[in-house]
């Protein structure tokens, strides 16, 4: 009483479609994710420098050698205004210590770099100096840009 009813057509079974002679290809191209990988090395290693941008300030140029450092140091600026920066938030000149003092990580062998424009007034940067000074820290340093040999 059974009766068996054929899909394909061929007698098979029609579990084979016409024109494939094998089964389901299950590898991966990876030549498109390839493609992709590199287009976005690319796109972060142009992009990369553009993300360490500060205070711009022009400073003054010098025969030292460049500092080696492990961490990043905390970074006291003073632009041509005379506007002073802290990292690169901007506070007033009075409020340095208290901030070094709540940042400062290791207390006062913290290392601080005091960046200055050359056109800022230089009694505005001794002044700041002076205040982190008095404050007790005593790990104090200039940045200054490599002199340019013509």
């Amino acid at each position: 009483m059974g009766m068996s009813v054929s899909q394909g057509g061929s007698g098979r079974g029609g579990h084979r479609r016409r024109g494939r002679k094998h089964g389901v290809m299950s590898e991966i191209n990876v030549t498109p994710f390839v493609d992709v990988m590199l287009v976005l090395l690319i796109i972060f290693m142009v992009a990369a420098p553009m993300l360490t941008v500060g205070v711009p300030i022009d400073m003054p140029e010098t025969q030292a050698k460049a500092l080696n450092a492990d961490t990043q140091p905390i970074t006291v600026t003073v632009n041509q205004a005379g506007q002073v920066f802290l990292q690169e938030t901007e506070i007033p000149a009075d409020e340095i210590v208290a901030k070094l003092q709540a940042i400062a990580q290791t207390g006062y062998e913290e290392r601080i770099f005091v960046r200055g424009d050359k056109a800022a007034d230089y009694g505005m940067v001794m002044q700041v100096m002076a205040r982190i000074n008095a404050a007790g820290y005593r790990n104090l340093g200039l940045v200054t840009l490599p002199e340019q040999t013509n």
